[in-house]
């Protein structure tokens, strides 16, 4: 006996839909004319042969798998189907508009719940938004709840024109938890919340800091820092499977006496610096920033770092290098949507094609509109979900 791999090619086929009209003939003859039409399901976008797998399918392949639509539209005319990128484009938009953002309106509010959010930013490039040139820098903005005992998991992506802070101030409004950012200035502009800044973008200072001569006093410091921040990261990961209250606990008694003895040490040698030096702007950042770097500390549902925001903000960046641009600030908003959805599923082990072809199958016949609480079966963390959309 022995078994092979063998790979079967992807096929499409066309479904055509017929509806059928009775007429009461009985009726007729008493000059009452009856005639019955069966229900037929709604369709995903009136007027366009896509299909809910269709989109779906177009919608993994670009946010999941870093696809360019002009790759997508090559493989389509491989199977027979002339479709261009143009179409393409619009299945998305469309679908997005229609069935994906009353969701993450949804997902918002949830989020605003939690007691802990990490936020993360980074550039794209938006054609045709009015009044600004091409090459102007908008911003995909992040935000994710967090790691030790969220409510849900959420990740939320936003597209907004610029890094100003007011469009996180905006998208926060009314959150009174922790935010877990890096400490870009922009943050600051949120209210009521508790800042907690990231130890590893701390740590990275440090990294850059190390001279090629580590003999000197500089690349001491450095490394010394280096080495007690690690101590911190190693702690939190022996404590990653504990309950709240012990990691509490272990943090208080272990990285508490860490941390006030790397103040001590870093203000003791800030003056042998050079302020203007990598080194010494890594120990200014460090020391000006102590409080919110140690805000982790007064709650176990925080974590020392935000790397959970910049894994989740990764797979926006990896697809970026591929499709570089988007068309539309339209087709930019609908990328923020449905990398929403593909995340989320990800972090709540839904699988996102199937996640898709299933609301955009059983949205367009749900009334929504009349009964918005009915999009409450359809979160990517409900139990339909988790029992027809399961990885």
């Amino acid at each position: 006996m022995r078994s092979e791999l063998e790979y079967i090619p992807a096929k499409v086929k066309v479904i055509d839909i017929y509806r059928e009209t009775f007429e009461c003939r009985t009726c007729r003859k008493n000059e009452h004319f009856s005639i019955e039409k069966p229900q037929v399901p709604a369709c995903v976008l009136p007027h366009s042969i896509a299909t809910p797998s269709a989109i779906a399918h177009t919608m993994r392949q670009k946010y999941e798998y870093a696809v360019p639509l002009y790759r997508q539209e090559k493989q389509w005319q491989q199977l027979g189907i002339k479709l261009n990128r143009a179409t393409l484009a619009n299945w998305i938009v469309l679908a997005a508009q229609e069935w994906l953002l009353p969701i993450i309106k949804k997902m918002h509010e949830y989020l605003l719940q939690e007691k802990v959010i990490h936020a993360d930013e980074t550039p794209v490039q938006v054609m045709g938004e009015k009044g600004r040139k091409n090459t102007a820098k908008s911003y995909m903005w992040l935000y994710s709840s967090g790691k030790y005992d969220p409510i849900h998991n959420i990740r939320i992506f936003e597209y907004q024109p610029g890094r100003k802070g007011d469009y996180a101030q905006n998208f926060l409004k009314g959150y009174n938890g922790y935010l877990h950012t890096d400490a870009y200035v922009g943050y600051e502009k949120v209210e009521n919340i508790k800042h907690c800044l990231c130890w590893a973008h701390a740590r990275r200072y440090f990294v850059d800091a190390i001279p090629s001569d580590t003999d000197d006093l500089s690349g001491t410091i450095a490394q010394e820092s280096i080495k007690q921040i690690n101590k911190l990261f190693a702690i939190e990961k022996i404590l990653i499977e504990e309950s709240i209250q012990n990691r509490q606990k272990e943090r208080l008694q272990q990285e508490k006496p860490l941390l006030e003895a790397y103040w001590s040490y870093l203000e003791i040698n800030k003056d042998k610096i050079l302020p203007k030096s990598k080194l010494g702007k890594a120990i200014n950042y460090t020391l000006n920033n102590q409080q919110k770097l140690q805000t982790y500390l007064e709650d176990a549902h925080c974590d020392i770092s935000n790397n959970l925001a910049e894994n989740s903000i990764r797979p926006f960046t990896i697809g970026r290098k591929n499709w570089l641009f988007s068309g539309s600030p339209k087709g930019a908003k609908a990328s923020a949507a449905v990398y929403s959805i593909i995340e989320t599923c990800k972090a709540n082990k839904i699988d996102a094609y199937k996640y898709l072809e299933y609301i955009f199958k059983k949205l367009p016949n749900q009334p929504i509109i009349h009964n918005p609480a009915l999009i409450e079966n359809y979160l990517p963390w409900s139990d339909e979900i988790k029992n027809n959309c399961s990885q």
